[in-house]
């Protein structure tokens, strides 16, 4: 059953306003039996590996998995037993420990094929830690021979490096390799008048630091040199380091693709060069007047330009040719309409907007403006109606879910119980994800955590597993799983090459191996971002990757997963919610810096890390080691628990927006109910960083914890739906 939220906090539900919630809570004890599936239904991935004794442990240290590993060694052969060799030898080498991890890989590339080469490759550092020259030098020579074309022989040719031609085969072999790009950094060290080496870097290495200034010597040096396709290249560099003036210069020379002609003009609109922006876009639409590029041009040209008529006319345009954007065009010309004083037209475009185009995002925007406007009224009635079309005309829009749970709020509101509990049912089963899930869980009286007992609650965490990567070779999958992440890492960067249009699985793939080797940030949005593709083919691959539980662990990785449980116990907080915070702050990057100056996981501010330190009395700290940041931003948790009397929604927005301001918000805004608390803040930075930090709690909750798994898995087994407005 829901509980109130203490009396300190001057933020609880009204007397009949409880009534109605505890009504609800009934309703879904009486429904219990559908929460009883077995529990192995609840969690399921089709991504999995064959059942290994192994793989459990490549998530332990290397210590702790020791005495195991040894065991398993020991064993007669068999997949197993070699998977515990190679893992065990890649721990002794490094702690350093080659004579035992010799031992261990010899013979085994002979039983081991699918990693031969990644095994001599190991027996040759081995030699190199013994300091045995000649055989270090002889099991590279044996790699080369053997494996001349394998990935890892890359690693040969960068020790034996003379005579150059060792390293002048590696970048003609193996160019996107990071291997060859450090031989390409040290080769320019030597002599920078090198400008195919400039353009391997400005290929290959274009998310790497200083890879602007190499295409600013590139282009000032040699640019009569270069040939289209380097300019491409180039430009694609300076477009994703974010220096657009430079990259709309060389999206000019590149070869007159639609999408290079387009950046052009978008590289100048972010350029803040309106000139040459109209410009540029104009040409574009003369020269590819149908492409897919066509109708963002002429929404963007209808957004810098200044002339009110000339505005409308592009925006007719895009109505009239290019009916996905058609929405957003009716959308700004019923605003344009209306700041001309001709309140009738632009009511009939609205309309119009609504009648033909009612799924798209403007429509959902329009109709949720409005139905707040109702609610803010107190016409529950009306702004139901208005919200009721959005969940079910675009699901795929960021306000369906929030749609559908004010839908419920409303009907309780009009004491509609039942259409209520079929509203939260509704969210809870098609937008599982969402933060209103969680918001629609707690209204059904599911244990879930509330805002105020999301603190003390201890649920169990079930560690995250390793996937079968979905795309590679079968080398880079088993190196992947077996933990050896620099060295899948260097293996796949050779493997794709298709950087700039990948296909789902490569961008998954992409994703999940950035996350493994740190760059969580990067992985993180590439997994996310594939709710953005639009082909009809993408979005199929898509729909299908989403229903696996590997997808939804990648969006929300578990990284320093001991850390965060050990400060998370010492400060008796929610390890979920301290992990949603992560995400949150910093996506679990450890030297992360903002523009105001915090610093690391839970981006603690100089000042605040200095008066932390001396109440907790450390005289020593580093704000990007992770577990110094943890103990100093778990401690600033629990104070701000304290200040609220535990209420996580309060102390939550006083970690963003500070205790002075939460204050001052109790003070003034007249409501009662904390979920209009939460959208009455008026910071739009700390009201999306409430609902944010609660939907990474929800979802860390409902992915590394079973029961919760399975009431998810269950509801969404469930015909729900989205009930109807009383007329």
């Amino acid at each position: 059953m829901l509980q109130r939220w203490k009396n300190r906090v001057p933020l609880a539900a009204g007397a009949g306003l409880c009534a109605m919630l505890v009504g609800i809570a009934v309703l879904a004890a009486k429904t219990s039996d559908w929460l009883q599936l077995p529990r192995e239904h609840a969690l399921q991935m089709s991504l999995e590996h064959p059942k290994s004794s192994v793989l459990p442990l490549v998530s332990l240290s290397p210590a702790v998995r020791m005495v195991q590993l040894s065991a398993i060694a020991q064993l007669p052969l068999s997949q197993n037993r070699n998977r515990a060799r190679y893992l065990l030898a890649s721990d002794y080498l490094l702690n350093q420990q080659a004579e035992p991890a010799l031992q261990l890989l010899e013979g085994l590339d002979r039983d081991y094929p699918i990693l031969a080469a990644p095994i001599i490759y190991k027996r040759a550092q081995a030699y190199e830690i013994l300091g045995d020259t000649a055989n270090a030098q002889a099991t590279y020579q044996e790699l080369l021979q053997r494996y001349s074309t394998h990935p890892v022989a890359v690693e040969a040719l960068y020790v034996l490096g003379t005579p150059p031609q060792y390293w002048q085969n590696a970048i003609a072999q193996f160019p996107s390799h990071p291997r060859t790009l450090e031989i390409a950094r040290l080769l320019l060290q030597q002599n920078p008048n090198q400008p195919q080496l400039m353009l391997l870097l400005a290929k290959h290495a274009y998310e790497q630091p200083g890879v602007v200034a190499v295409l600013d010597q590139l282009v000032s040096q040699y640019s009569g040199q270069l040939q289209p396709q380097d300019w491409e290249a180039i430009a694609i560099a300076y477009w994703e380091n974010q220096v657009y003036s430079k990259a709309a210069a060389a999206y000019r020379q590149a070869p007159r693709t639609a999408l290079n002609v387009y950046r052009i003009g978008r590289s100048f609109q972010l350029s803040n060069k309106r000139t040459e922006a109209i410009a540029a876009y104009q040409q574009f639409l003369r020269e590819f007047p149908a492409a897919p590029e066509s109708g963002t041009a002429l929404l963007n040209l209808a957004q810098i330009t200044q002339n009110s008529q000339q505005r409308t006319t592009y925006l007719d345009q895009i109505v009239k040719q290019f009916p996905q954007q058609a929405g957003e065009a009716l959308a700004q010309k019923a605003t344009i309409l209306d700041n001309l004083g001709n309140k009738t037209s632009a009511t009939q475009t609205r309309q119009l907007l609504l009648d033909k185009y009612g799924d798209s995002d403007a429509a959902v925007e329009y109709r949720w403006r409005m139905a707040l406007q109702k609610a803010a009224n107190q016409d529950y009635q009306a702004a139901w109606q208005w919200a009721q079309p959005i969940p079910t005309s675009n699901p795929k829009n960021i306000l369906a879910p929030r749609a559908g749970f004010w839908i419920g709020k409303w009907a309780l509101q009009l004491e509609k119980q039942q259409e209520a509990k079929a509203a939260f049912e509704y969210v809870l089963s098609q937008f599982p994800q969402s933060y209103y899930a969680w918001r629609s869980a707690t209204m059904l009286g599911l244990d879930v955590g509330n805002f105020n007992t999301v603190r003390q609650l201890n649920f169990e965490i079930t560690p995250p597993q390793r996937t079968v990567l979905p795309a590679g070779s079968d080398t880079l999958k088993e190196l992947y799983q077996l933990g050896q992440n620099t060295d899948a890492w260097a293996l796949w960067r050779t493997e794709f090459q298709n950087y700039h249009q990948p296909t789902v699985s490569e961008q998954f793939t992409d994703g999940l191996l950035r996350t493994a080797i740190g760059q969580h940030l990067k992985g993180i949005n590439l997994v996310s971002t594939l709710e953005d593709r639009e082909s009809p083919q993408d979005q199929t691959e898509y729909q299908a990757l989403r229903q696996e539980l590997t997808y939804w662990q990648a969006r929300y990785p578990f990284p320093f997963f001991q850390e965060i449980t050990t400060w998370s116990q010492k400060r008796q907080l929610n390890p979920f919610l301290v992990t949603a915070l992560i995400r949150q702050e910093s996506r679990f990057e450890p030297k992360i810096r903002s523009v105001a100056g915090a610093v690391g996981l839970m981006q603690v501010m100089p000042s605040t890390g200095e008066w932390i330190a001396q109440k907790i009395d450390l005289k020593e700290y580093n704000k990007e080691n992770p577990q110094d940041n943890m103990r100093l931003g778990t401690w600033y948790l629990d104070y701000t628990h304290e200040q609220y009397d535990d209420n996580s929604m309060l102390a939550i927005a006083s970690y963003n927006a500070g205790p002075g301001n939460v204050a001052k918000w109790l003070r003034t805004l007249n409501t009662r109910d904390p979920d209009e608390f939460v959208e009455a803040i008026p910071f739009e930075e700390t009201r999306g960083y409430v609902r944010q930090v609660f939907g990474n709690y929800w979802n860390y909750l409902r992915l590394y914890n079973p029961e919760v798994a399975q009431l998810v898995a269950n509801s969404a087994r469930q015909q729900t739906y989205l009930p109807q407005p009383p007329k």
